[in-house]
C-alpha cells in the first residue's frame, strides 16, 4: 500500500497531512501513524493529520493522531497547517479564504493570510475544573494558581481547556526547566484523568511571554498553538499578562489575542509546506 502525503510545520511543530476527503474515517490506524512519525524509521513528525469530509454543515473535518498514537481533540499549529493543505488541494491558496472545520473540540475557523500566515478563531476557553478536566478544586470552580505537587516540588498551576487540557505554570526562567524529566510527570499526574499538556511560562513583559511546552502524546515540541492560547488566558486570569500578546516558543512566535469583546481567542502564525512524497506500508 502506498500513501501520498505532504509535510507541513507551524513553528517547527511538524505534521504529516493526508488527503482523506473520500472517506469519513482515517486512512490509516494509530499504529501506522506511529511508524510514519518515527524520525529514524519513518517520515518524522509530531503527528498525522487527516483532511476528512465536512460534518454538520462544515467544509471539512479534522482528525489527528499524535506521535504516540493517541488522538487529541484539536491542535492549534496543526489546524493552521491543515488550512494551507486544504487550500493546496483545492488550488485556492489566496489570502482571505477561510474554512469551517469540524474537530473533536468543536468547529474551528482558520483564515489564510499573506506570507504563509494563518489566523484562527480558536473559540472560547473553558475554565472550570470539570471542563478541563481535572480533579483540582471543585468541579464548577476555576483552577487558578492552585498548588500541585510534581517531582517533589510544589507548583502554582492554572488550568485552561482550549478543547484540550492545559496546565500552565509561571516560572522565572523557562530555560532552567528540564522538560524531559518534569513534563511526563505533569502529563500523567493523577489529577488529570485525560492527561494534560503543560506550559512553562516566563513573563518577559505583560505583552510578551516566553513558553516551553510538554505536549500530551508528543512530548517536548517546538511549538503548541492551543498551549500558547491557554497561556495567555492563564496570564490574564492571574493578572500577569495583557490580552494581546506575542508568545515566543522555541520554534518562533505566535500572536494571541483573548478578546474582551466576545471572549474568543484568536491566534495568528505561520504554516509552511516542507515537502511531499509517498509512504510505503
Amino acid at each position: 500500500m502506498v500513501i501520498e502525503f505532504t509535510k507541513y510545520h507551524g513553528l517547527g511543530n511538524d505534521f504529516i497531512l493526508l488527503d482523506n476527503r473520500h472517506r469519513s474515517e482515517p486512512l490509516i490506524s494509530p499504529e501506522i501513524a506511529v511508524q510514519m512519525c518515527d524520525r529514524h524509521f519513518g517520515i518524522g513528525a509530531d503527528g498525522v493529520i487527516f483532511a476528512l469530509p465536512g460534518q454538520d454543515g462544515t467544509d471539512y473535518a479534522m482528525r489527528i493522531f499524535n506521535a504516540d498514537g493517541s488522538e487529541p481533540e484539536m491542535c492549534g499549529n496543526g489546524i493552521r497547517c491543515l488550512a494551507r493543505f486544504i487550500a493546496q488541494l483545492e488550488g485556492t491558496e489566496t489570502a482571505g479564504k477561510s474554512y469551517r472545520i469540524h474537530t473533536l473540540a468543536g468547529v474551528i475557523t482558520p483564515r489564510l493570510e499573506g506570507d504563509e500566515q494563518v489566523s484562527v478563531d480558536m473559540g472560547t476557553p473553558q475554565l472550570t475544573a470539570a471542563q478541563i478536566p481535572t480533579t483540582l478544586g471543585k468541579p464548577e470552580e476555576k483552577v487558578i494558581e492552585q498548588s500541585l505537587e510534581v517531582g517533589g516540588k510544589s507548583w502554582l498551576v492554572t488550568c485552561v481547556s482550549m478543547g484540550n487540557p492545559h496546565c500552565i505554570t509561571f516560572v522565572e526562567n523557562t530555560d532552567a526547566i528540564v522538560l524531559e524529566t518534569i513534563g511526563p510527570q505533569f502529563e500523567r499526574h493523577p489529577v488529570f484523568p485525560q492527561r494534560t499538556n503543560t506550559e512553562f511560562i516566563q513573563i518577559i513583559r505583560p505583552d510578551y511571554l516566553k513558553m516551553r511546552v510538554w505536549e500530551r502524546g508528543a512530548g517536548a515540541t517546538l511549538a503548541c498553538g492551543t498551549g500558547a492560547c491557554a497561556s495567555v488566558v492563564a496570564g490574564v486570569l492571574t493578572g500577569k499578562s495583557d490580552r494581546l500578546c506575542t508568545v515566543e516558543l522555541p520554534g518562533g512566535c505566535l500572536k494571541i489575542h483573548w478578546s474582551e469583546t466576545d471572549e474568543r481567542v484568536y491566534m495568528t502564525g505561520p504554516a509552511k509546506r516542507v515537502f511531499s512524497g509517498s509512504y510505503f506500508i
